[in-house]
């Protein structure tokens, strides 16, 4: 038997004036669940501490709670020494049970066909819908949705149904119109809900970008998605034109300033290209200072998220063959790209032929030549198609310890994907201004980042200057190249 100590946060909305934490130690067995803890805690401490529970077998969701600021469900996280415990981020009831009826009353029910027509589900589509029919209800999903928390949106859990329920031939109700109604076009594509999903379904990719391609085919995509389509359709980039672009101040064929480590193709996106090319020329220059010869195709386009995420998906096709072509045409064999929406998408949207890697990824990988350390504090904002999108969050860190110390900050979204920037402005803003808000608690004096999207929206909500990791690194290098006096 093994004794550890937990802290549980407490609350009675009935006596108590406020949440508090309290400590207990408890012995339990090897390998023990935090599960087995509360028990331990509830048998031989304190009988009053109120948890859900039931099958103990990752089965039922009932015992959703959050360990360490993340929700998982008790009976399979393993019970660790030092642990905190509270509820999900949703209404509480007592302690850590909290109230789950209004999300699962929101839950859409199957409509049937009246009459002897209906069909079942032939064996393709029993096979989309394997992976949305395994929601258990914990509703770990639904306390972690930034959208939820700041604008009319019904959850993920309910647009998993909606899209469940879409697929079915017994189903008689216009899904994707009752999801608009539901505030489909609201979700940020953050990702947070999958991640947390202890069956793992993907509910952004799996059901609402589906449901938003299927949206988009009965007339309901947005106005300002449309128009974006429109400008994709028309110019090749979901952005317009503020600069001299990126292309046009750039060769084919950038050499490094010294023998050759690795050569690699370059994937500018739409915002580095034509509204912050100046970031993107930091970002060769720190690639070839650091060995790197990079390739940059002149007639690559946008690849495509923007239309993906907002599911008018028709023109995708086209510019994926484009851009494939346009990197295969000059034989690389790992394209590299600094925005983290584009290389998500390149990743899980493409089918490459060649491997593809985010800056600091790649920089990672190769190793860098030491910057000069600038004497600032930085905090770093996690995208979200990077961290959650790519799995990448220690790599940008690593890199800027050589250059900046680091006071850490939550990893939430900001507010500007998805489309919902550019489709529901004033819920992008609330995000933002949570997201300013939370800058200003680490006391920093930059916020560092890794998107374009996300650098140029914080930038609105915070008074700290907000650069990407490479145009910092290229300070380090010239910092250390010529020092201040």
């Amino acid at each position: 038997m093994n004794k550890i100590t937990l802290r549980v946060l407490r609350f009675d909305p009935k006596c108590d004036p406020s949440p508090h934490f309290e400590s207990y130690s408890v012995h339990v067995h090897d390998g023990a669940r935090v599960l087995h803890a509360l028990h331990a805690i509830h048998d031989d401490c304190d009988p009053t501490l109120t948890y859900r529970y039931c099958c103990g077998t990752g089965q039922c969701g009932s015992c959703a709670v959050r360990v360490n600021g993340e929700p998982v469900l008790a009976c399979m996280e393993e019970a660790r020494d030092g642990s905190t415990i509270e509820p999900l981020n949703i209404p509480v009831i007592k302690d850590l049970t909290v109230d789950l009826l209004p999300y699962i009353k929101s839950l859409p029910i199957i409509c049937p066909e009246t009459t002897q027509t209906a069909t079942m589900p032939a064996r393709d589509v029993v096979a989309n819908l394997k992976p949305l029919r395994s929601c258990i209800g914990c509703m770990a999903c639904v306390s972690i949705c930034p959208a939820l928390s700041v604008s009319d949106f019904v959850g993920p859990t309910a647009m998993r149904q909606e899209m469940r329920l879409s697929l079915d031939p017994r189903d008689t109700k216009d899904r994707a119109a009752e999801a608009v109604q539901a505030g489909l076009f609201r979700c940020t594509s953050c990702q947070a809900c999958w991640k947390v999903c202890p069956k793992e379904i993907q509910i952004p990719g799996k059901a609402i970008e589906k449901l938003r391609e299927l949206a988009h085919y009965k007339g309901h995509t947005l106005p300002r998605h449309a128009e974006v389509a429109a400008l994709i359709r028309e110019t090749g980039r979901s952005v317009t034109q503020t600069e001299p672009s990126f292309l046009e101040l750039t060769a084919e064929v950038m050499e490094p300033h010294g023998p050759v480590k690795k050569t690699v193709g370059f994937f500018v996106g739409c915002m580095y290209n034509l509204r912050l090319p100046r970031t993107a020329l930091d970002a060769i220059d720190v690639l070839r200072r650091n060995g790197v010869r990079v390739v940059i195709p002149h007639d690559q386009i946008c690849c495509g998220s923007p239309l993906i995420r907002t599911g008018q998906t028709e023109y995708v096709g086209t510019l994926k063959a484009r851009n494939i072509a346009a990197f295969t045409a000059l034989g690389v064999d790992t394209v590299v790209t600094m925005c983290a929406g584009c290389g998500s998408t390149l990743k899980h949207d493409y089918e490459t032929p060649f491997n593809v890697m985010d800056f600091s990824e790649l920089l990672t990988e190769t190793g860098i030549g030491s910057p000069a350390h600038l004497g600032i504090t930085v905090t770093y904002h996690d995208p979200c198609h990077l961290a959650r999108g790519q799995g990448i969050t220690e790599q940008p860190r690593s890199i800027l310890r050589k250059i900046a110390d680091i006071n850490e900050m939550p990893s939430i979204c900001c507010g500007s994907g998805g489309g919902v920037r550019a489709g529901f402005p004033d819920e992008a803003a609330a995000l933002g201004e949570r997201r300013g808000i939370e800058i200003e608690k680490t006391g920093a004096d930059m916020v560092v980042t890794c998107c374009p999207f996300c650098e140029f929206h914080i930038a609105g909500h915070t008074n700290k200057p907000v650069q990407h990791l490479a145009t910092l690194l290229l300070k380090g290098y010239r910092e250390k190249e010529n020092p201040c006096p």
